[in-house]
């Protein structure tokens, strides 16, 4: 028997969650029109985002922005393919979400991810903050719920060289200015949602 310290103390049962939702998430039953989930690498941000998206009606729409330059990137991509399943519409748009978003109409989006989407933009040699005001904009026009997926880079240690700085700190000021103006925003920890704002 384990001394009284020791013993781990049981929670009492959860009242039943009032809407129905896919295994292991819970719908938002009040979803605003734009929500931002963030969170550190394999945290779980895509699958939560998906799982809410997946407790609205048909059809949705997953605007995907990363590209496949090596093996690694595509074995991600078709990962990310297999859990999504039927009833996803993908569009690639690695540059421009506001054509994508003006795309997808009226159905429910997925955003999978403003990061990958900003290194594009960086690399290609587009300007930031008319591509982020431009997307605000897109955003501002959508009759359907979205959810934006987004890396928090600002945690770790500070980038060796400048382009990986200018970056942190673009990932920062882009995840600042589409948080000011979501109705939601959550914070993945090791699968678990956040709710931050």
């Amino acid at each position: 028997m384990l001394p009284p310290q020791a013993r781990v103390w049981k929670r009492p049962p959860r009242k039943p969650i009032e809407t129905a939702a896919p295994q292991g998430t819970a719908a938002i039953p009040d979803l605003p029109d734009v929500t931002l989930i963030l969170g550190g690498a394999r945290s779980g941000k895509s699958r939560h985002a998906e799982a809410i998206i997946q407790a609205l009606p048909r059809p949705w729409t997953y605007i995907a922005t990363g590209q496949a330059f090596d093996d690694e990137m595509r074995e991600r991509i078709a990962e990310h393919r297999r859990r999504r399943g039927d009833g996803w519409r993908t569009i690639e748009a690695p540059i421009d979400l506001p054509a994508a978003l003006a795309e997808a109409g009226d159905t429910p989006v997925l955003v999978d991810c403003l990061t990958l989407w900003l290194t594009n933009l960086m690399l290609g040699g587009h300007g930031v903050p008319a591509a982020a005001s431009a997307f605000e904009a897109a955003l501002a026009r959508r009759t359907a719920p979205t959810l934006l997926v987004g890396n928090e880079v600002g945690l770790g240690l500070v980038p060796e060289t400048p382009l990986g700085r200018s970056f942190r700190d673009e990932a920062g000021r882009l995840n600042q200015r589409i948080a000011a103006k979501a109705g939601r925003v959550l914070f993945m920890v090791a699968g678990l949602p956040m709710t931050v704002k």
